[in-house]
């Protein structure tokens, strides 16, 4: 295509409000950045600039559907650009006309909530994000959220001086106070006024920055830049310029482009878009496997997981990455995509070694397609880390298996943070398959995965250790899926030492 056409390198967005235009952005300029050095919004702090702390939590809004919806995000990682057409809130928003504070930051005065305060601003954030989305969509307007809520609406926010149970009861008690309304039309009014049908694109020597509106545009450009990096939430590409320095002109935003959202049901499978959000995903799997609940509520945060895409952490193919494994042992497929064609494989045969990929310079991640369930399938997946929440996998284990008559007819066990890959455990299959599904069959293939794998030893756990979890989790799975006396997720009681993944054991009482 010809980037040039219809080109324009203005960006618009809604900053706390009020309309802000933005002429030739650089594209890797963070968002965090922009506020505090060039709109001197200095509420936002930078921590850990990966991500992680939630320091500068910021809120994001935009039209779904013709109606607003909020999200909060990590601005450290979030590139300028990606707001175009968009809202964008920080605490400064959060005054009110008076002078006076929001019911959040009040609250979290009266329970002793801020110590340092430099974490504050993000957590203040999160908990209006969670004020404004219970106020929007409960139907009842003395109905709280429950402390599960807001647990889960924090975990993206660290705090390290004032502990975790003052702000988790000013979260509870900031309903208490006198209620401010969120404009929810009026918003919807800015935002529809500031979208464009025509692409973003602005070429020049330094800055190439393209955010196609199609699938058509998306692989055009692909085949005009083939190295150019694609864009999707930002959640891994973000450190990339943090913490590594790259240069990652020319760059393809991917978050414009409608058909890559879209989640559907085609016959007997669920296709999920390359650019649907990790929490839309995740929301529509769980539909189908709640066994991945546990998992979802554990990948990473919720502001990751709000900008972060399911096809992103697919493309990315990181062999600690939590959604492969289980997607692979459910059969999962990729669809790939070029502006000659689209082409389908299962998802296994996607990774060729540690982060190489069987996909073409053209190519980009279109969809994943997921079978739906089989009344004879029975699926599990478990994650170890040191930290229960929002922690890198040291060992993830997912495993899908058809009895008949207690006997195996399929069984596909795949791991992550065991090899180079998201790998399936093949020798440990084989010997299972056909034989009854009792103890000394799962015992020998608890021998015999000692063929399928040869960890490494790193931070996060020692290849003992990980060949020890990784058994365990197998003999965990034939527990809960004997045909005698089996054991749910909640009556088999697993002990994980979580301050110490290279102490991880399983222990199986009575």
């Amino acid at each position: 295509m010809n980037s040039s056409a219809n080109q324009t390198n203005t960006i618009q967005f809604l900053l706390n409000g009020e309309k802000v235009s933005v002429s030739n952005p650089n594209p890797t300029q963070s968002v965090l950045y922009y506020l505090r050095e060039n709109k001197k919004l200095m509420g936002t702090k930078e921590g850990c600039a990966e991500g992680d702390c939630g320091a500068c939590t910021v809120v994001i809004g935009e039209l779904v559907d013709d109606n607003p919806e909020l999200k909060t995000v990590n601005a450290c990682i979030q590139f300028l650009p990606t707001l175009n057409g968009k809202a964008l809130f920080t605490v400064e928003n959060l005054r009110q006309e008076d002078g006076s504070l929001h019911p959040v930051q009040q609250s979290m005065v009266n329970h002793n909530g801020s110590q340092c305060g430099f974490c504050t601003p993000g957590f203040i954030m999160s908990l209006w994000n969670v004020y404004n989305q219970y106020q929007i969509s409960s139907h009842d307007n003395n109905s709280k959220p429950d402390q599960a809520e807001i647990r889960s609406a924090l975990t993206g926010n660290l705090c390290r001086c004032t502990g975790y149970r003052p702000i988790l009861e000013a979260a509870q008690k900031m309903f208490d106070l006198p209620t401010v309304e969120f404009d929810t039309e009026t918003l919807r009014q800015n935002l529809a006024e500031i979208q464009r049908d025509d692409i973003l694109a602005y070429d020049d020597k330094d800055n190439k920055f393209f955010a196609p509106k199609n699938i058509h545009q998306l692989t055009e450009l692909k085949a005009q830049y083939p190295k150019a990096t694609i864009l999707a939430g930002g959640t891994d590409v973000g450190l990339w310029v943090n913490k590594q320095f790259r240069d990652l002109n020319p760059i393809i935003y991917i978050g414009e482009v409608a058909e890559l959202k879209e989640i559907k049901v085609n016959d007997d499978k669920l296709r999920i878009g390359a650019g649907a959000s990790l929490s839309n995903a995740y929301k529509a799997v769980s539909q189908y496997y709640p066994e991945m609940d546990e998992m979802w509520e554990r990948f990473a945060s919720r502001p990751i997981r709000n900008v972060g895409t399911l096809g992103g952490n697919v493309a990315n193919g990181s062999p600690i990455g939590d959604s492969m494994p289980a997607l692979i042992s459910l059969g999962a497929e990729v669809v790939l995509r070029n502006s000659k064609g689209s082409r389908t494989m299962l998802l296994e045969d996607l990774y060729l070694d540690y982060m190489k990929k069987d996909i073409l310079p053209d190519e980009v991640v279109e969809a994943i397609d997921l079978p739906l369930p089989i009344p004879e399938r029975v699926f599990r997946c478990y994650k170890l880390s040191k930290r229960y929440d929002s922690d890198i996998s040291a060992v993830f284990a997912a495993f899908s298996i058809v009895l008949k008559n207690d006997i195996v007819e399929s069984f596909l066990m795949t791991y992550g943070g065991m090899a180079a890959t998201p790998k399936r455990a093949t020798f440990s299959e084989q010997s299972v398959i056909g034989q009854q599904w009792n103890e000394t069959t799962v015992k020998n293939a608890m021998q015999i995965m000692k063929q399928d794998y040869a960890p490494m030893s790193d931070g996060r756990a020692s290849d003992a250790n990980r060949m020890q979890s990784a058994t365990n989790l197998l003999y965990r799975f034939y527990l809960e899926t004997r045909s005698e006396n089996p054991l749910s997720n909640e009556s088999l009681n697993v002990f994980v030492n979580k301050s110490s993944v290279n102490d991880i054991s399983v222990r199986v009482e009575d």
